[in-house]
């Protein structure tokens, strides 16, 4: 393993903890937006906000990091991909600063119809933001990307590997989401609420083994080696989260609580890293490989140092936050 997939590596971790941290974000949005008018949704809702409100800005540090780890590093792919992968990218920014908006004006506001309209914005900008998420992960693997960048700015993105990641990056949201936040309703001592988002954990579960399911067949016919990569390569890792995604329906179902979001978070993880490995040793498609994108060795020496110092100095305050709110030690400022 020569230095460029040592940063390649570091990056992807950031890659793993966005999925996991900002994906339970959003998925919390999409409950949000299912949740039924104003009266039905209100504690789902409050709970919502409950949740994700002292984490919610801390958990796009490592969207920050993977930009940046990715155009200091992997300049050629950066600029490959944001010249042709630019309207999702766009509409995924646009997502991030509307659900934003939304979340904190909601707090703020005194009228029924701004509270709609600020709750709106959240909870759609939720779903918005992981699809374009997941169809630009497809866009990558499926080799639609070239190289040189100005590549197809449509086809790029609205094909059926991406179409397939967007839905699946949107269920494993609210997946993730849906046993974390019945894990904060436990922890309030709210039977009702953790029984309400338990049947949506297994909901969700349902329809992500579905939608895999459809998936194979997508990738065989769209992205032949992308399939054969994960139907080899990444088969264990592919194996293991469905294995987690049994457990832990299995353990909705029976009300199980010990564990149930480490397994949840596992499931995820399994697969985000079976992408990863398959893609192995491409950085786009198959056509670019990591030493090929990468930077000159010094800038990548240096890249990486900087990611040892931020990690040791991020890290901890990460790790407290998340503890702290975990505890139900922390309130969101209403």
């Amino acid at each position: 393993m020569n230095l460029s997939d040592v940063v390649a590596l570091v990056m992807f971790v950031g890659v793993v903890a966005y999925a996991l941290f900002g994906g339970a974000d959003f998925g919390a949005g999409f409950w949000d937006l299912t949740a039924g008018g104003a009266e039905r949704g209100k504690n789902p809702r409050h709970l919502v906000d409950l949740s994700i409100g002292p984490v919610w800005e801390a958990n796009h540090t490592w969207l920050i990091y993977c930009l940046v780890m990715l155009w200091s590093g992997f300049p050629t792919a950066f600029a490959a991909i944001t010249t042709t992968l630019y309207l999702p990218l766009v509409l995924a920014a646009l997502g991030i600063v509307l659900r934003g908006a939304g979340f904190a004006f909601r707090k703020v506001s005194v009228r029924t119809p701004q509270q709609r309209l600020n709750g709106t914005l959240f909870a759609a900008s939720s779903v918005l933001t992981p699809y374009c998420f997941g169809s630009i992960a497809g866009g990558i693997a499926s080799g639609r990307v070239p190289s040189g960048g100005n590549g197809d700015a449509v086809t790029s993105w609205l094909n059926p590997t991406s179409v397939l990641g967007g839905i699946l990056a949107v269920v494993s949201c609210a997946y993730l989401a849906a046993f974390y936040l019945a894990t904060a309703a436990h922890r309030l001592d709210d039977a009702g609420l953790e029984r309400y988002f338990r049947h949506r954990a297994l909901l969700a579960g349902a329809v992500a083994g579905v939608v895999s399911i459809a998936g194979i067949f997508v990738l065989r016919t769209d992205a032949p080696r992308l399939f054969h990569q994960l139907s080899h390569r990444g088969l264990p890792l592919m194996a293991l989260a469905a294995l987690c995604g049994i457990v832990g329906m299995a353990g909705a179902r029976l009300g199980r609580r010990a564990g149930r979001r480490e397994i949840a978070a596992l499931a995820i993880a399994a697969v985000v890293v079976g992408w990863g490995v398959a893609q192995y040793p491409f950085l786009l498609g198959t056509h670019l490989r990591i030493h090929e994108a990468a930077a000159p060795d010094t800038t990548l020496a240096v890249l990486l140092g900087v990611a040892c110092v931020a990690a040791l100095i991020i890290l901890p305050s990460l790790i407290l936050l998340f503890r702290l709110s975990g505890q139900g030690r922390l309130r969101a400022r209403t």
